[in-house]
């Protein structure tokens, strides 16, 4: 895909219900600029998805999209083999969506866990003093939080959503110097959604989802957390939160040791 053609299915997404950031697409192009694929038929764009590759053997599955005008034709059978062929030798992740996961368990891919996105408007105090701007640590020690957690480094992906532009801020928190999690925010279509919320405990994961939430003023809040982990559920409902929307994490071949425990939100559903 060009820029133009990430704008577009960033678009489609937002068709679909998937309300993506509203500078999403220039974010996962700089993540891996080849792994973005687009169907035609003639002159018209029919399908996507992105097969993105974010360590040496680790990808990372998503914007899977038919047209509507266009599904039940094979044509999403073909894009899916094209992308999947760009991450064959390694393993490949995505977080699904019910209709396709038994689809997904077809092709190989097994799953690890639910995500619940949960949504609403709450008051939020930030909470003074407990956190710091991103670039309060070197890149490199903010990549081996992220990679901790994640299970893998994803250096590009991160380096570019970290990047500050308008309607996109991150915080950290720091104890004695050292990282202690990490998170950010993205205004989107509809409201703001936070992630991730990589922390070592709640009362971090709190603090940061405090300090965002009181970045913006978009409404409504959404988080994408890992149904495994009892404390970020406790979070988004002590907020006042509901669940609207769920996906799973699957993954084909040797998953990778992902710390759900430290995962209160993760960052996209497109690129993980």
């Amino acid at each position: 895909m060009t820029l133009a053609d990430l704008d577009r299915a960033v678009a489609w997404a937002r068709d679909e219900g998937w309300n993506p950031g509203l500078d999403d697409a220039a974010a996962f192009r700089a993540s891996d600029p080849d792994g973005f694929l687009m169907g035609w038929i003639g002159d018209a764009p029919a399908a996507c998805i992105s097969a993105v590759r974010h360590a040496p053997g680790i990808g990372f599955v998503g914007l899977y999209i038919v047209r509507p005008q266009f599904r039940g034709q094979g044509r999403g059978l073909a894009i899916w083999r094209a992308g999947m062929a760009r991450l064959d030798g390694g393993a490949a992740g995505l977080d699904g969506v019910p209709a396709q996961q038994s689809n997904y368990a077809r092709s190989g891919f097994v799953l690890a866990r639910r995500n619940v996105r949960w949504a609403g408007a709450p008051e939020v105090p930030a909470r003074a003093g407990g956190t710091t701007p991103l670039d309060a640590v070197p890149f490199e020690a903010l990549l081996a939080y992220d990679a901790a957690v994640a299970g893998y480094p994803r250096p590009a992906f991160l380096r570019a959503w970290t990047t500050p532009v308008p309607g996109r801020r991150g915080a950290l928190v720091l104890r004695d110097g050292v990282v202690r999690g990490y998170g950010v925010i993205r205004e989107c279509g509809e409201g703001a959604k936070l992630g991730p919320i990589f922390a070592d405990d709640p009362a971090v994961a709190a603090a940061l989802v405090g300090a965002l939430a009181a970045a913006t003023s978009a409404r409504p809040l959404f988080i994408d957390a890992p149904e495994p982990n009892a404390a970020a559920t406790a979070l988004a409902r002590g907020l006042g939160m509901t669940p609207v929307f769920e996906t799973a994490r699957m993954w084909r071949g040797p998953a990778p040791a992902e710390d759900v425990a430290r995962t209160f939100g993760v960052a996209t559903f497109e690129l993980g």
